[in-house]
């Protein structure tokens, strides 16, 4: 198994520097050819939403996407995938950030009743209070 960077997923997807890209690329070719899965740690995964609509402006639905088509991959290994497709689910739908409603469902698998929160996004998930 071979585990992916934040900064090579984003070359790799967004493809914005041809050098950097192209690397990304072979590297992933090589390792799926030799059979190798590719991990993905779910702090990769939150950087990689962050970068896409941050620095680049890509919309919410399309970044959406993006998280979708790494969980239905074979060869990825998503570190909490359960979780991840739990926080999916409400991201996709514009409630809050990937990374709050991973951390609530992660907070709730560690048995925490709920996650306190300033975050008025997050009103109304019975994971989290506002306080």
């Amino acid at each position: 198994m071979i585990g992916l960077d934040t900064n090579i997923l984003v070359r790799y997807l967004v493809r914005d520097d041809k050098k950097q890209f192209a690397r990304a690329e072979s590297a992933i070719r090589r390792a799926t050819d030799q059979g190798d899965s590719l991990f993905i740690s779910a702090i990769v995964l939150c950087e990689l939403v962050w970068v896409l609509e941050s620095a680049y402006g890509f919309p919410r639905e399309d970044v959406a996407r993006v998280v979708e088509t790494l969980l239905l991959t074979d060869r990825m290994e998503i570190e909490h995938r359960d979780h991840v497709w739990g926080a999916w689910r409400p991201y996709r739908d514009g409630k809050g950030d990937l990374s709050d409603h991973l951390i609530g469902r992660i907070h709730r698998a560690h048995g925490c009743e709920r996650t306190i929160t300033f975050d008025t996004a997050l009103r109304g998930d019975p994971l989290f209070e506002l306080i």
